[in-house]
């Protein structure tokens, strides 16, 4: 079954990075498409703009005698541009005039027909024989308002071709390694993204198999007992106690269950009309009281120092109680006869703190990180024979931090104990 789980998140990564590159891949194509189009289209407008330009020049230079000559001549025997040259160099492939009735009447470059048949304005033909395209333009020519003659010119598209070609360039080679990098981002992104999942299945499953642990071992040893009570037969003290003994383990199971059914159902902050506005130093004194006779029981120096000012703060009481409830029967518990427990109140910066001081046996440095964890036991047999099942700790946590608070934990080996709740305190929480 665990290997299992490596291969799900892996397959579950790799969806989520393919899906993650499919999607921005899309966009990334769907864009560079768009640009190219609208590149294309910027090109060939500024092209229109200055084949049209060209032609303004040229009808601007056209002499008025010009038009009443029949003989056909070189345009280029003829001064129509005014001496000035032309913007396009030599990309003019051909320019023709026609009369108004559309008769040729000069030219230079590729020979034309007789008759103008062309559509007046902008055209691309296509050169087979030279495998190449121009932009033709057709303009009507007027002086004074009255039509003169037309002029058709004609110049190569390969500028286009050169820049849109680089753009495709740019787009066939820049597109691929965009998708790879796109590729590489889902990857890492998609591992970001499972890491917390992965780490909370896995975490669950070390608590579904911990409380599998806890739980089966009560249960064998209620079967046990079971067992040895229907025996024939029987003396019944033996039995008398072997039903008692059921009783305890019960009891020890409902805690468990008590336990865990907590943890699952106090997840997140706490809904303000289950918060009490308390006066933490009386609130506490109840806490004191119950504490110290069970302390002198054990032999134990239970004491409390608290603020002399008034201490107002916003909690569920009955959450709190058991957070603190939890600490001070750790405390006692660890400490031997003898020993001081001591609870303190005192204010740090923002916050109160609570803190649960003993003297006991202490926490070994290694376990110390761990000691929140859900099941988690620094001696399991001592745990056990005390009758804890590792989840007090996790509990009081996650109590702390459900009321936006810390819980902090300071300790040597063989030297005590030092447990902090520190809980938010503004103006606004006192009256």
């Amino acid at each position: 079954m665990r290997s299992l789980i490596p291969h799900m998140f892996s397959r579950s990564r790799r969806n989520l990075a393919r899906w993650f590159t499919l999607s921005m891949g899309s966009i990334l194509v769907i864009f560079a498409t768009i640009l190219y189009f609208l590149e294309a289209k910027e090109q060939l407008r500024a092209f229109d703009q200055e084949l049209y330009n060209t032609t303004q020049l040229m009808a601007a230079g056209v002499e008025d005698g010009l038009y009443q000559e029949q003989q056909r001549i070189s345009l280029e025997d003829v001064p129509i541009l005014g001496g000035e040259a032309l913007p396009f160099d030599n990309k003019i492939i051909y320019a023709r005039w026609y009369t108004p009735k559309k008769q040729l009447l000069q030219f230079f470059g590729v020979t034309p027909s007789e008759q103008l048949n062309n559509k007046l304005g902008f055209q691309t033909i296509e050169l087979s024989d030279r495998n190449k395209q121009l932009r033709q333009l057709t303009v009507p020519v007027f002086q004074d308002k009255q039509l003169i003659g037309y002029l058709e010119i004609a110049a190569s598209l390969a500028p286009v071709e050169e820049t849109l070609w680089s753009l495709r360039l740019f787009l066939i080679v820049g597109v691929p390694i965009a998708l790879s990098l796109i590729g590489l981002t889902g990857w890492f992104l998609g591992g970001m993204a499972m890491q917390p999942i992965r780490q909370a299945y896995e975490q669950l499953q070390r608590f579904t198999a911990d409380a599998s642990h806890e739980l089966r071992t009560p249960l064998q040893a209620i079967r046990n007992n079971a067992q040895f009570a229907l025996l024939e037969p029987i003396d019944p003290s033996q039995q008398q106690s072997s039903l008692e003994n059921i009783d305890q383990i019960a009891e020890s199971m409902g805690m468990l269950i008590s336990d865990l059914l907590f943890l699952a159902r106090n997840e997140g902050q706490l809904k303000l009309e289950t918060l009490k506005l308390v006066n933490l130093v009386s609130w506490l004194e109840a806490l004191v009281e119950e504490y110290t006779h069970s302390a002198k029981a054990k032999n134990l120096e239970f004491t409390s120092q608290f603020p002399e000012q008034l201490v107002m703060l916003r909690i569920n009481p009955d959450l709190m109680w058991q957070a603190l409830t939890n600490l001070l029967s750790n405390a006692c518990r660890y400490t031997l006869s003898g020993g001081r427990v001591c609870l303190r109140v005192f204010f740090e910066s923002r916050w109160v703190v609570i803190e649960v001081q003993d003297t006991g046996i202490g926490i070994p440095e290694a376990d110390l990180p761990h000691i929140f964890e859900r099941f988690y036991r620094v001696d399991s047999v001592r745990s056990r024979h005390t009758g804890g099942f590792g989840l007090g700790l996790a509990i009081s946590q996650q109590i702390v931090q459900v009321h936006e608070g810390q819980i902090i934990a300071n300790s040597r080996l063989g030297e005590g104990s030092t447990f902090q709740i520190k809980l938010p305190f503004t103006p606004t929480s006192s009256p």
